[in-house]
């Protein structure tokens, strides 16, 4: 018995160094093809999914409450300054506007803000971003790139921040040739000048930080949140007072007066 011991436990000793060694090839092959992984769908231990055909497709996406977003290794995706609108909720349409407008001509080059890999090359005719193009990129942002009037990628094609990926143009719901572009993490639109500097052709610091907006229980709105859906019986002081603003600024946001009537259903920009 005291041999059969001794020996199960040498066995056991000289088997020890080749499980760690199985162990850190089993590693190696993992972490192989995690890079293999993530180099094929950028942010990929993030994102639920990949898919080609839609823009907003994260509904059930798990929102971290925060993530750092890196900007540096970026390209201003046109070179020209001029924004003809901003991001928010636009009064006169009764719609959000979840981007900016950047005056460029017809066939002006459209570039990849950073490296990543095209999800999304699609039509919507006259409607919306008419030809557009979805980039996801390696620190987590999507970008869109929307009324092109030629789109220059494929599905699935890697690109270099700086890359040409469309030229400018007019179509979709366009009254005048620009590129609509938008910042997104995880489908939740980001005001992309709170990132890019248009007029000085640079971005705003190194890094950005989304911070989860979280909903009150009883469904309304909390302070931190943009935008406000107007209730019956709402006014502009009780609005400001529920998302921890002023009504002045309310007025200043959306272009109204304190004499403006509220209407059910309408949407106002809170911050």
């Amino acid at each position: 018995m005291v041999s059969l011991n001794s020996f199960s436990q040498d066995l056991i000793a000289r088997q020890a160094p080749i499980d760690r060694k199985l162990k850190s090839v089993d590693s190696l092959v993992l972490q192989k093809q995690i890079r293999v992984e993530q180099s094929m769908y950028p942010a990929f231990d993030i994102y639920p999914s990949w898919n080609t055909t839609s823009v907003h497709v994260y509904g059930d996406a798990i929102i971290p409450d925060k993530y750092t977003i890196d900007l540096t290794g970026f390209c201003m995706p046109t070179e020209h300054t001029r924004i003809n609108d901003i991001f928010g909720y636009r009064p006169r349409r009764r719609r959000a506007h979840y981007g900016l407008d950047i005056k460029v001509y017809i066939g002006d080059t459209i570039r990849a803000a950073f490296d990543g890999k095209i999800r999304v090359v699609a039509n919507q005719g006259r409607r919306g971003y008419g030809k557009y193009v979805v980039i996801r990129h390696d620190n987590g942002l999507e970008t869109i790139y929307g009324h092109l009037s030629k789109q220059l990628v494929g599905v699935d094609q890697l690109v270099k921040a700086g890359e040409p990926i469309g030229l400018g143009g007019n179509t979709g719901r366009s009254t005048g040739s620009h590129l609509h572009f938008e910042t997104r993490f995880l489908g939740i639109a980001i005001d992309p000048a709170l990132m890019f500097d248009f007029e000085k052709q640079d971005i705003v610091a190194d890094t950005y930080t989304f911070e989860k907006k979280v909903k009150n229980t009883n469904g309304s709105a909390s302070r931190s949140d943009l935008f406000y859906k107007v209730k019956r019986g709402d006014t502009l002081s009780k609005i400001a007072a529920r998302q921890g603003t002023t009504v002045s600024k309310l007025c200043r946001l959306n272009r109204i007066t304190t004499k403006t009537v509220l209407r059910p259903g309408q949407v106002l920009r809170c911050s």
